[in-house]
């Protein structure tokens, strides 16, 4: 699967410093996340920094995941133990919390990916429950101050707008790809707070664009967008899906 996205990641891999990367069953999403996947394997790290929502669990503020390591079928990836607890001081609303991540899988799913093209790379996962433009702002600040002059990238996990009929979908959808492709997190935020773009985790792909930026990125592409009626032929209500990078033009 990562060998067959490179077609669409042809030059992306030099300045990246951030992926965003759809989170829904592999069958559904998973080439779309491996395009982001692929770019990233162009790029040495030493940690990757996933930013998520919480589907199941309520929570409030952002909380970064305290344990020790994140277990799948490839086996387990460490966190980043040292990073984790530098965002947790920092304040900004970060607290260590494993409410968000017991049964989350917006993060959980883009580790065996990471495993596959880093296996020696360590994470830090985030969650976030409040995904305001203050809460965005806030995260995006720590991230910065606590990632300079770290080997680290920044991944966030999204899928788009949900159960609309084929067309609809791509029109509702397309807004928030030409946002991103412009790399204007300050207008996405706007369309995401007045319901005019859907993304379970848009808190996180304004988040991750404001803190690229403020680590130096100034350009975004898009490698891919898709939604589950292109892959099932069912289009009477779909789910959106994007791949895109971040770094320097």
């Amino acid at each position: 699967m990562l060998d067959a996205a490179a077609e669409h990641t042809k030059g992306s891999g030099e300045g990246l410093s951030a992926v965003i990367a759809p989170h829904a069953g592999y069958m559904y999403s998973g080439f779309t996340a491996a395009c982001s996947f692929n770019a990233l394997s162009k790029r040495e790290f030493d940690t990757a920094v996933l930013i998520g929502p919480s589907h199941r669990e309520l929570i409030k503020g952002l909380n970064v995941f305290p344990g020790d390591a994140y277990a799948t079928p490839l086996g387990e990836m460490d966190v980043d133990k040292d990073l984790a607890a530098a965002l947790v001081k920092k304040g900004h609303g970060l607290v260590d919390s494993v409410a968000g991540h017991r049964t989350e899988h917006a993060l959980e799913v883009q580790v065996p990916f990471l495993q596959c093209i880093r296996p020696g790379a360590r994470i830090v996962a985030i969650t976030m429950g409040d995904q305001g433009a203050e809460a965005c702002e806030n995260l995006a600040e720590a991230l910065a101050e606590t990632m300079r002059g770290r080997n680290a990238v920044l991944i966030a996990s999204s899928d788009l707008s949900h159960y609309h009929p084929y067309d609809e979908a791509v029109k509702i959808d397309s807004l928030l790809v030409d946002k991103v492709n412009l790399f204007r997190p300050k207008d996405l935020i706007l369309l995401l707070e007045t319901d005019a773009v859907e993304a379970c985790g848009g808190g996180p792909i304004v988040a991750v664009m404001l803190a690229a930026s403020l680590l130096g990125a100034n350009a975004a592409h898009v490698l891919r967008y898709c939604n589950s009626g292109d892959i099932t032929g069912d289009k009477s209500a779909v789910v959106g899906y994007m791949a895109a990078v971040l770094g320097t033009k």
